[in-house]
C-alpha cells in the first residue's frame, strides 16, 4: 500500500457509515424503493471511467462513489419492497459477506479456509438436521459403507437444482459420466416449478424436451392421483424416469406440493425424488410452519436457500442429500494439484460441487442466525407468513380485489378489476412512482400482481397504501 492511500481501517469506516444511513433512510421510506435510470446515464453518474484512469477510489472520492452508487440501488430495507424473493439482509450477516470478502479464502478444500469450511460444515448439518437427516463426525463424511446425510452450501438456487440433479444421474445412471446420454431419460417436473429446473434438465444434456410436467390440481399443485398414469405411459414408451421434482414451495404461489404421497410412489418405482424447497424451505426453522413440509425427510434430495426467507445476503444455497454417497460421486473426475493424499484435518468441500473457487458462504449464514438466534429466526419466517395472510384478508375485503388463492406461505397474488394489461400497467406505474416495488406473474393461465413478504418492516399500513394507490391509477386507466 502506498502511503498516499488512505488506511483500510479508514475506507472501511466510510462504507460502514454510508451503509448504516442507507439502511436507516431506507427503513424510514425517506427515498424510493426503486429508481431506474438508464445504464449509460449511470456509468456517467457514477463517474467509471475517471476512477478506472486515476485509480483514487479512498478518502473523500471513495465517500462520494459509494454515495452515489446507494442512491442507485434498489432498497430492500425499504418497507415498500415486496417484488421477489430475496432477502432483506441481516446487518450481522452482511458483515459475514466483508469478512468472507477480506479474507478471500477459497474454502471449496479445508487447507484454504479451515475457519470457512469449519462452519460451513456445521451450517450444513444443522440443515441437514432441521430436515430430519442424520449426520457423522467429519471423518466419516467419505465413509462409502455409511448411508449419511451430506450437502454442500453454493452460489444460488438454480446451480443447486443443477447440483442436486447431477446428483440423481449419478445414481440413477452412473455410465452417464462416461459413456453419455443414453437417450431416454426423462425429469419430471410441477406446473409452477422454477424455470432453473428446466434450465438445468438441458445443461444436463438431457434436452429440454426431456423435461416434463407433472399433473397438477386447479390450484397448480402435484397431483398424485395422476402421476401413476403418466409413469405407466412414460414407461410404455421406452422411457426412464431420472427424477421427480415436488415444490415446497412453487415460485409464482408459493403452494406447497402433497411430498409423502409424492415420496410413496417414487419409492415404489424407485425414482429419485428431488424437493425444490429454495424459498419455502424456510419454515423448517419454524414449530409452527414446518407442517408444511411434512415428509420432506423422504426426499432423496433438497434444496434450500437461506438467502430467501432467512435473512442471509445472497447467495447462500444448500445442496442437501439423503445419502451423501450419490453426492460424492456426481463429479466423477481427478485434479492432482487439488486431490491427492495429504493430511487430512478437515473436510474438502470440492467433490461436491461444480465450483472450485468457492466462496465461504457458511459464514454469513452463520453469522445471521448467531445475530438472530434460532428462536428470533423462527419468529422472522412466521411475521413474513402472518404478514401475508393478513394482506389476503384485507385484499379479500375490496370488492374490486380479486384474490388467486390463500397464501400457504409469504406469496400473495391477486389482481384488480381489468384484463392482464391492465395489471402490468399498474406495476409500470407503480414502479415509475418508487413507493412501491411489486413483481407479477402468470397463475392459472392469467395475469396477477403478486407481493412478496421479504421485509420484517412491511406493515398492513403499508399495504393499505398500496391498495390506494392501485385504485387511483385503476381510475386513471377508465
Amino acid at each position: 500500500m502506498s502511503s498516499q492511500q488512505t488506511p483500510f481501517a479508514d475506507d472501511a469506516a466510510i462504507v460502514v457509515q454510508a451503509l448504516a444511513d442507507y439502511i436507516r433512510e431506507s427503513a424510514d421510506q425517506a427515498a424510493p424503493v426503486i429508481h431506474q435510470e438508464s445504464l449509460e446515464r449511470l456509468i456517467d453518474q457514477l463517474d467509471l471511467r475517471r476512477h478506472l484512469a486515476q485509480g483514487d477510489l479512498t478518502g473523500e472520492s471513495l465517500k462520494r462513489f459509494v454515495t452515489d452508487y446507494l442512491a442507485a440501488t434498489t432498497r430492500l430495507h425499504h418497507p415498500g419492497f415486496l417484488a421477489h424473493q430475496v432477502a432483506v439482509p441481516h446487518p450481522t450477516g452482511a458483515l459475514g459477506s466483508l469478512i468472507d470478502g477480506a479474507t478471500n479464502n477459497a474454502m471449496a478444500i479445508y487447507e484454504m479456509g479451515p475457519a470457512a469450511a469449519c462452519i460451513e460444515y456445521f451450517m450444513v448439518n444443522w440443515m441437514l438436521e432441521k430436515i430430519g437427516w442424520r449426520g457423522v463426525p467429519s471423518n466419516r463424511q467419505l465413509d462409502p459403507h455409511s448411508p449419511h446425510a451430506g450437502g454442500v452450501l453454493t452460489h444460488g438456487g438454480s446451480l443447486a437444482n443443477l447440483t442436486a440433479l447431477l446428483a440423481a444421474r449419478s445414481a440413477r445412471v452412473p455410465e452417464f459420466w462416461r459413456r453419455g446420454n443414453p437417450g431416454n431419460l426423462v425429469v419430471l417436473v410441477p406446473e409452477q416449478s422454477h424455470y432453473s429446473m428446466k434450465r438445468a434438465v438441458a445443461i444436463l444434456g438431457l434436452g429440454e424436451d426431456n423435461c416434463l410436467t407433472l399433473p397438477a390440481d386447479a390450484g397448480g399443485r402435484v397431483l398424485p392421483s395422476a402421476m401413476e398414469r403418466q409413469i405407466s405411459e412414460l414407461q410404455s414408451r421406452g422411457k426412464r424416469i431420472l427424477a421427480i421434482v415436488a415444490n415446497a414451495c412453487g415460485t409464482a404461489a408459493g403452494l406447497y406440493d402433497p411430498l409423502p404421497e409424492i415420496a410413496a410412489i417414487c419409492r415404489r418405482h424407485a425414482i429419485w425424488l428431488h424437493v425444490d424447497a429454495a424459498h419455502g424451505g424456510g419454515a423448517l426453522v419454524s414449530d409452527n410452519l414446518r407442517h408444511l413440509l411434512q415428509g420432506i425427510d423422504q426426499a432423496d434430495s433438497v434444496v434450500w436457500d437461506a438467502h430467501k426467507m432467512m435473512c442471509t445476503p445472497t447467495v447462500c444455497a444448500g445442496v442437501l442429500v439423503r445419502d451423501h454417497r450419490h453426492l460424492d460421486h456426481a463429479f466423477e473426475q481427478e485434479a492432482s494439484y487439488l486431490l491427492h493424499a495429504k493430511d487430512q484435518p478437515g473436510f474438502d468441500f470440492i467433490s461436491r460441487t461444480v465450483e472450485c473457487t468457492k466462496a465461504g458462504l457458511g459464514l454469513r449464514l452463520f453469522m445471521t442466525v448467531a445475530a438472530l438466534g434460532e428462536q428470533g429466526l423462527a419468529r422472522h419466517v412466521e411475521g413474513l407468513v402472518q404478514r401475508a395472510r393478513e394482506a389476503a384478508e384485507l385484499i379479500q375485503g375490496g370488492d374490486e380485489f380479486e384474490l388467486a388463492i390463500r397464501p400457504e406461505t409469504n406469496i400473495l397474488c391477486f389482481r384488480i378489476d381489468g384484463d392482464d394489461h391492465i395489471q402490468l400497467e399498474i406495476r409500470r406505474q407503480l414502479l415509475e412512482r418508487g413507493d412501491f416495488y411489486i413483481s407479477s406473474t402468470l397463475y392459472k393461465g392469467r395475469r396477477w400482481l403478486r407481493l412478496v413478504f421479504m421485509n420484517p418492516r412491511t406493515r398492513l399500513e403499508d399495504i393499505e397504501h398500496l391498495l390506494d394507490e392501485i385504485r387511483e391509477i385503476r381510475a386513471a386507466l377508465g
